[in-house]
């Protein structure tokens, strides 16, 4: 047992402790963060409500992954070219225009919706403006969040708060997750589905005001080029990276059953009205959030560590699929959202160490990792609503899941010694690699 640990990175020293939640001491980035917020509370509620309404609408699980996949599918295509864009039209004008039409889209959703005018296709449509909108905001919120800490001059203090805001700003997208499927579920289930979707473009709107008030006094630059591309390039050549963006994409992966599949969960597996797949969704949040008010020792985080949460993370996705019972499933998604936050903590934290300390590398290799994050998505939601009308919804949530419990499974099952330059063999001397490669 003791091997077992060692080989999965398990045991390590202790140290200090500390908190992502200190980057609210800073007054600007307590309004970002309430925006944001705000803005991710009604983007789930949205996303919530549109997945359940593509179910009622088709009763196919396809539908379902068609919407996510819609919605996901510009990161994958357009992330490359997305940051340049951004910048010679201005980070800040860039998310105020993207926030601008993701408000207008939210309330045609609404008017259709009203009328009795919505259709799976304007449904499918209306994500896919969504997914344009989310691609080009993303590079534009990653300079403004960085420009909140501009004034601060004492630089190691600087960097730290940056990291700590970039962190929470995941936290707010998660605690939007956790809180609004519960709302969106008594929603669409008393008032109707417009409401929701009115609600997102409110918040949307509420996000609009904050940014009108943090606009930035001096510009804020960002690379001119295309860091994803650059990015990929590293990966080609350092295997190691290359390995940790597949982790990262495995994540997104083995979570993506709990939104595709959650309606069908509901309605076909434990007879309930699909509308309370939302209790899936909060769950998942719910484990995301709490994982973020753990403060773990800081301990250098290693491939084999995040090898042994990935498979935590796969068995927590083969129980939610295989329950018996819907407390169950529940409390599996809880633990998948734990588990997709300290996996994602421990795969950025390993990339930005295989980088290197030049900021330029840095920024392409964590380009490429938002692109393995987000573009994994739509294949993913592809292959889920594919896959549940052919071999069943509970067999396409432990299959998606499998492939997240390969690094586990290689480095302590396949003996190292027996092939010396065999799948673990390689496997361990990528755990065991330190530093980057060069430049």
């Amino acid at each position: 047992m003791a091997q077992i640990l060692i080989a999965l990175g398990i045991t390590g020293d202790a140290g200090p402790k500390s908190s992502n939640w200190q980057a609210l001491r800073h007054p600007g980035f307590r309004w970002y963060f309430a925006g944001s917020v705000t803005s991710n509370f009604g983007t789930w509620l949205q996303n919530t409500a549109q997945v359940v309404l593509a179910y009622q609408l088709t009763h196919r699980v396809l539908a379902v992954g068609l919407v996510t996949c819609a919605q996901f599918t510009s990161p994958l295509l357009l992330g490359p070219w997305a940051a340049v864009l951004t910048h010679r039209m201005g980070n800040w004008r860039a998310l105020m225009a993207t926030q601008i039409g993701a408000t207008g889209i939210a309330a045609f959703l609404t008017a259709l919706e009203f009328s009795g005018s919505l259709t799976i296709h304007w449904l499918y449509g209306c994500a896919l403006g969504i997914g344009l909108a989310f691609t080009f905001a993303l590079p534009a919120m990653s300079v403004m969040v960085t420009g909140l800490f501009a004034d601060e001059e004492d630089h190691r203090k600087r960097a730290q708060d940056i990291k700590r805001a970039m962190a929470m700003d995941s936290v707010s997208y998660n605690l939007g997750r956790a809180l609004a499927p519960l709302i969106s579920v008594l929603i669409f289930s008393t008032i109707g589905f417009g409401w929701a979707f009115l609600l997102n473009a409110v918040t949307y709107f509420l996000f609009i005001v904050v940014l009108v008030r943090l606009r930035p006094r001096k510009a804020q630059q960002a690379p001119g080029h295309s860091r994803v591309m650059n990015g990929l390039r590293i990966a080609l050549n350092e295997p190691r990276i290359m390995v940790l963006l597949l982790m990262v994409a495995a994540v997104t992966v083995a979570a993506d059953p709990i939104l595709v599949l959650g309606p069908a969960m509901a309605g076909r597996i434990f007879h309930s009205n699909a509308d309370w797949s939302g209790v899936f969704i909060a769950a998942l949040g719910a484990g995301n959030v709490v994982g973020s008010f753990r403060r773990p020792r800081r301990r250098s985080p290693s491939i084999r560590r995040a090898a042994t949460v990935l498979a935590m993370l796969a068995l927590a996705m083969m129980i939610f699929s295989a329950a018996p019972w819907l407390w169950l499933s529940v409390t599996a998604a809880f633990a998948v959202g734990m588990a997709c936050l300290m996996a994602g903590a421990l795969t950025r934290s390993l990339l930005i160490e295989c980088a290197g300390a030049t900021e330029k590398r840095q920024a392409a290799v964590m380009a490429a990792w938002a692109v393995a994050w987000a573009g994994s998505k739509p294949i993913a939601s592809l292959v889920d609503g594919s896959l549940a009308g052919w071999i069943g919804v509970r067999t396409t949530g432990v299959l998606l899941a499998a492939p997240a419990l390969l690094p586990a499974l290689v480095l302590v099952l396949l003996p190292v010694v027996e092939q010396p330059w065999g799948p673990a063999r390689f496997f361990t001397w990528l755990a065991d690699a330190k530093g980057p490669a060069k430049a």
